[in-house]
């Protein structure tokens, strides 16, 4: 099978204090078509650099390294059309001045040669796929007027307008509290299977990807440690750092 996603050599650099900090070194990593995947570390081990390097989104002082090519897609991805990306915190990534309902819908008008009309009909169409009360009146709403998890439906939506072939979500639960993590996970599922969607899970909840991913990769200080299928991941590591994680969460441990 054809990797939808190759990664070779990638590695990240940013400048402070005038001298170059290392964020992401020497990263290998493929993503298969489909493929639910999971990116597992605690803060600052580069799960978050590598999905934003993925995505195109470093910010410009960063100084990458390395290959991000797409085989399965033919050609550079594009964000929007072929990526969606769903932040962690849906309250800076929604813009407040504009109805949730324009938000999706400028996702599907700018990629998908939709006119406007119709792009705000399938905005609607999108808020009741994930699950929103009364969709075309919530359309109307803007972002202040939502709950945080109302708020990660809304970015969600957005982020599947064009029909992407790969769903990011970098820490997408982290802000939520417990039963809505697990309504977003279950959302997220539910969402990538019914679209055929390959999936980029980044977390520091290695129990809360492990319900969800085919595959985990754990990071640690800017580097890959390990990667393989969940099951065989949590039965039996192969780093002490991923035992560790695993130790953390009663009822993961090998």
């Amino acid at each position: 099978m054809m990797a939808l996603l190759s990664i070779r050599g990638l590695g990240v650099r940013y400048i402070s204090d005038g001298r170059e900090v290392e964020a992401l070194a020497g990263v290998d990593l493929d993503a298969d078509a489909g493929e639910r995947l999971a990116v597992i570390g605690e803060s600052g081990s580069g799960k978050s650099t590598l999905a934003r390097a993925i995505a195109g989104l470093l910010p410009p002082e960063a100084k990458l390294v390395g290959n991000v090519a797409w085989p399965g897609v033919g050609r550079t991805a594009q964000n929007g059309r072929d990526i969606g990306f769903v932040f962690q915190d849906p309250a800076s990534s929604l813009d407040p001045v504009m109805t949730v309902g324009e938000q999706v819908a400028e996702v599907a008008y700018a990629n998908l040669e939709m006119g406007w009309p119709a792009a705000r009909r399938l905005a609607v169409e999108l808020l009741d796929r994930v699950r929103l009360p009364e969709p075309a009146a919530l359309a109307k709403a803007y972002p202040h007027q939502l709950s945080g998890g109302q708020k990660q439906r809304v970015a969600i939506a957005a982020a599947i307008a064009a029909g992407p072939r790969l769903l990011i979500a970098d820490e997408a639960t982290s802000a939520l509290d417990t039963i809505v993590q697990a309504e977003i996970v279950a959302l997220i599922r539910r969402l990538v299977t019914e679209d055929g969607m390959a999936l980029m899970f980044v977390s520091h909840d290695i129990a809360l990807a492990a319900n969800l991913a085919d595959r985990i990769a754990v990071f640690r200080h800017g580097r890959m440690v390990e990667t393989g299928p969940t099951a065989g991941l949590i039965a039996a590591p192969k780093s002490d750092y991923t035992s560790a994680l695993l130790a953390a969460h009663l009822g993961l441990e090998a």
